[in-house]
């Protein structure tokens, strides 16, 4: 147990992302800040926790750490963070990128594995696409089609990536972007992405875009499916992690999920 806190406000973070790198360890802080981190065999005293938060450093500790009952940690804001560069050209055309079909509607992806023995099991699981951009856009929408929920309530973070070695590799937009799915919704489900001013030149030709499972409330004590449209596709690349920090895998498959861009 332990609590991750902003060291000049002295409040707790909410979901920030706690994990070891490449050891399948990991989990997000909750709404305070609270988290439990649960480790495996292959976890040594020597292993390194990174504790990480936009906008703030990340903060690095031993294993050891965490043997002190209800361990504070405190992360540092980010000195010299450039201001944010808006531009508000006069004409655009939308444009969608990524699969905005469901298919045939047979295949989902899960969050939800068979070795998931609760829920706290899944925060910090990552999915996502590989997604090419054409041009100078800022993003509008973000757009997925679930085919499974049996949740009251699902929170996930939205992340974007740059892509190194055909796999995402490092943050590339500074926002905490959260959202909730409520009362067991399923269908076609949109973000507004539009308020956070979201824009990337022509030079940047594909990116990552991932959903991060971060918090949940049950319908049912039974519940534990939460599942998104998918295909087959040769042509498309689908990423996803068990925990924040661990290694990526790829598959050739498609989610329906998909951007609206704004292109200039």
């Amino acid at each position: 147990m332990g609590k991750v806190m902003d060291s000049k406000k002295n409040i707790g973070l909410n979901y920030a992302n706690i994990g070891i790198p490449n050891k399948s360890v990991g989990t997000v802080s909750d709404s305070n800040g609270l988290f439990k981190l649960k480790l495996n065999d292959k976890v040594t005293i020597n292993d390194t926790i990174q504790f990480s938060y936009v906008g703030f450093k990340t903060k690095k500790v031993l294993v050891s750490a965490l043997k002190t009952k209800d361990a504070i940690f405190l992360l540092e804001p980010q000195k010299n963070v450039l201001s944010e560069i808006v531009i508000k050209p006069k004409k655009f055309k939308l444009r969608k990128v990524g699969k905005s079909s469901a298919g045939l509607g047979l295949t989902s992806l899960d969050f939800y594995s068979y070795y998931d023995k609760d829920v706290d099991d899944r925060l910090s699981k990552e999915m996502g696409m590989k997604l090419e951009l054409k041009g100078e856009c800022k993003i509008k929408d973000l757009c997925f089609k679930i085919a499974t929920n049996q949740f009251k309530s699902v929170k996930f973070r939205v992340n974007f990536y740059n892509v190194k070695n055909d796999l995402p590799n490092e943050l590339i937009v500074s926002k905490n972007i959260i959202t909730e799915i409520q009362d067991g919704y399923v269908g076609w489900y949109t973000i507004d992405l539009e308020p956070y001013n979201i824009y990337f030149t022509k030079e940047t030709k594909e990116i990552a875009v991932t959903i991060q499972w971060i918090e949940c409330k049950k319908s049912d004590p039974r519940s534990k499916y939460f599942g998104i449209y998918a295909s087959l596709s040769p042509f498309s690349t689908f990423f996803s992690r068990d925990k924040t920090m661990s290694t990526w895998t790829k598959i050739h498959q498609s989610m329906s999920f998909y951007l609206i861009t704004m292109v200039f």
